[in-house]
């Protein structure tokens, strides 16, 4: 991992490059590609409710990240509370296991802190063999007994 990691906007400059990311093949069915999740955040009705953004290492495009502020998971049901977290991360093929997926979550965790919307940042994940629910649960994210869908709800706490 380089000195230069950061997150950059989604401009019309390196939207090419962040559609062209891929991650294995064996992920595929976990994570939606930046094309559709970039269709995803330009169409929320809220906006704002989504932030996607791009993980450089240097010059080098190694990731993409998405965060949503304030989602309710079930928006007809009033008692379900509006939540804050990572909706997508995708790592490069051949570019995973370098602590690029860590900073992504940890950036998406200080910017949710820095917008002050919630204590608790909230991850979705399918189950099954290359699952990345180990990944969330090495970073401190626990599940809630909760499914969205067909997927298990986890929190990390941010005051811990």
């Amino acid at each position: 991992m380089g000195l230069g990691l950061r997150l950059e906007k989604v401009t019309p400059d390196n939207v090419e490059a962040a559609i062209a990311l891929k991650v294995r093949p064996d992920q595929e069915r976990f994570v939606s590609s930046v094309v559709k999740s970039l269709a995803e955040a330009y169409a929320q009705p809220q906006p704002g409710t989504a932030w996607p953004r791009l993980v450089y290492d240097g010059d080098e495009l190694v990731g993409f990240v998405m965060a949503f502020f304030d989602v309710r998971f079930d928006p007809d049901n009033p008692e379900d509370r509006p939540r804050s977290g990572l909706w997508r991360l995708n790592i490069a093929e051949g570019r995973q296991g370098r602590g690029y997926g860590t900073f992504a979550v940890r950036a998406v965790c200080e910017e949710i802190r820095r917008r002050g919307r919630s204590r608790l940042v909230t991850v979705t994940w399918e189950e099954g063999e290359g699952s990345p629910e180990p990944f969330y649960l090495s970073l401190g994210f626990r599940r809630t007994g909760e499914t969205s869908g067909d997927q298990i709800v986890g929190e990390l706490d941010l005051d811990v």
